[in-house]
């Protein structure tokens, strides 16, 4: 394929915004390749190690886990690649490797069984925190396999304020500046929005590289350095015209009793989701060129967990998750990118009528 149809640094910004970045076209094959050789460097001669998603929260997390045993080896995982990443702990961590699990919610037994029961063969221990939505079946089954397992409450705590709690239970005090870090990864995490150090923290977890975030907050704690804050600064031109863009091509529709603002595009979905909130809209889907879309709520509608877990993800709720399993190839995809997201607005709009006639079920009886 020629280059310069995927690279979109050329096209105009409306293109871009409607379009994946380059990495989606790169077959999954060769990220697994990479990470799994990333993640058997870092585990080589570990004794302790994170696995952690690759967001502010989880990385955070992951800082105060370094802090607490130095040297502790990352791994990021995100929520569709947690079983991947403890197959790679199974297969190259050390013999007696104590192993920390972070913000990280496994919606059913199946993808998890195997991977980790073969993990906790080698590794002496797993603690797992968090702050998702557990089902009774899943946290019955990593209970009885022997994990620590620790989740706080999703409408007050992020996962960052739960290990920092888990660690102190454990003789592990850390000090002011990972106190300040867990109030500040919250303030974004439950978009509390109180703290303008929040969203610094989430934009720059999402454009660098998670061990450099690690390190980071780690030295400066929520306060990021010029650097930091001069990439962010040059980063967010874009962003903010992304945003603009996914606002303006909302529509919006009405289900049950609440306004739905429904939009697509390659942009960050929570401030697309809070203008459409200060606009009306009680719920907000946001579809991505990638497949992927982020369903946000208000005080007036706070399922967004349930509709999520219809269409294969989960979440919080108030802010969830999901990637509808309805591409197939790219075809579908094509479809995808010029209807802006049709098929996948449908199939959770969807899931959203039934999270409703359900609600009005329980309402009725």
């Amino acid at each position: 394929m020629d280059d310069a149809l995927i690279e979109t640094e050329n096209r105009s910004p409306e293109r871009r915004s409607l379009l994946p970045g380059a990495g989606f076209f790169v077959p999954d094959s060769v990220y697994d390749d990479r990470d799994e050789a990333e993640a058997a460097a870092a585990l080589d001669g570990a004794s302790v190690a994170v696995v952690a998603d690759p967001d502010a929260d989880g990385l955070a997390c992951a800082a105060m886990v370094r802090e607490a045993h130095e040297g502790a080896a990352l791994v990021p995982a995100g929520p569709h690649e947690l079983s991947t990443a403890l197959r790679f702990v199974a297969e190259h961590a050390e013999p007696g490797l104590e192993l920390f699990v972070c913000d990280l919610c496994p919606d059913r037994v199946a993808w998890l069984e195997t991977p980790l029961t073969d993990a906790l063969a080698v590794v002496d221990g797993v603690h797992w925190y968090d702050h998702h939505q557990w089902s009774d079946e899943v946290r019955t089954f990593v209970e009885g396999a022997g994990v620590d397992l620790v989740v706080g409450d999703a409408d007050e705590e992020c996962t960052a304020d739960v290990t920092r709690r888990a660690l102190a239970a454990d003789g592990t005090d850390l000090d002011d500046r990972f106190a300040t870090l867990a109030e500040v990864t919250r303030d974004h995490d439950l978009w509390l929005r109180e703290d303008p150090r929040s969203d610094d923290l989430a934009d720059y977890a999402h454009w660098t590289d998670p061990e450099a975030y690690v390190e980071t907050v780690r030295e400066h704690g929520a306060d990021l350095p010029e650097d930091a804050l001069a990439l962010l600064e040059e980063r967010r031109i874009e962003k903010a015209d992304f945003i603009e863009r996914a606002v303006r091509r909302a529509d919006v529709e009405t289900v049950g009793p609440y306004t739905v603002g429904v939009t697509y595009g390659r942009c960050s979905q929570n401030e697309v989701a809070e203008a459409l909130r200060q606009a009306g809209a009680d719920a907000a889907i946001v579809v991505k060129p990638a497949g992927s879309a982020s369903i946000r709520g208000t005080d007036a509608f706070d399922r967004c967990h349930e509709v999520a877990t219809r269409v294969g993800g989960g979440g919080h709720p108030k802010a969830a998750g999901c990637k509808p399993d309805i591409h197939h190839d790219m075809l579908d995809y094509a479809y995808h990118w010029t209807t802006q997201g049709a098929a996948t607005k449908r199939v959770i709009l969807e899931a959203f009528r039934a999270v409703v006639e359900a609600e009005a079920a329980e309402e009725r009886d």
